[in-house]
């Protein structure tokens, strides 16, 4: 074996290297693209109500004060797993029931506490938000975020 690198070896590896590290990139995209649409997102469930949900949520930049998943901001608490947090496991209605009641007594005016805007919801517009919590608290995140209390 040679002490150097001729132009043509460096050349090979450079694009030997470059194609498989251009497959490696193309086979990790298309599994995380499968990863993501058959196992950890539920589509059957995705309903038009949790579309509208997911929009009431973007329309009033829910995001900039709290989690969802992990993502967003960390002066509320995380909202991926309220849904199991209210008790929708064991009685969906009562879940419902609780969270509304919540999102329509903000701010309670309790001192020394961050208090939630009131974005007077219409009736419409809080069982979306509700549905699209619900559907979010479905996912499967392999246990992320590790706080389950919000």
């Amino acid at each position: 074996m040679a002490e150097y690198l001729t132009k043509s070896a460096a050349r090979n590896i450079f694009y030997g290297g470059s194609i498989f590290f251009l497959l490696l990139f193309t086979v990790l995209t298309l599994h995380s693209h499968y990863y993501i649409r058959n196992v950890s997102t539920d589509e059957s469930t995705l309903t038009d109500a949790v579309a509208r949900g997911k929009h009431v949520w973007e329309r009033h930049s829910c995001i900039n004060c709290h989690t969802l998943l992990g993502e967003g901001a960390y002066f509320a608490p995380e909202l991926g797993n309220v849904w199991f947090r209210y008790g929708g496991r064991e009685n969906p209605e009562v879940a419902r029931m609780g969270l509304k009641a919540w999102m329509r007594a903000q701010p309670t005016g309790a001192p020394g506490r961050r208090q939630m805007p009131q974005f007077n919801l219409t009736e419409q517009e809080l069982d979306d938000l509700i549905d699209f919590l619900e559907w979010t608290s479905r996912i499967d995140t392999l246990g992320w975020p590790p706080n389950d209390a919000g």
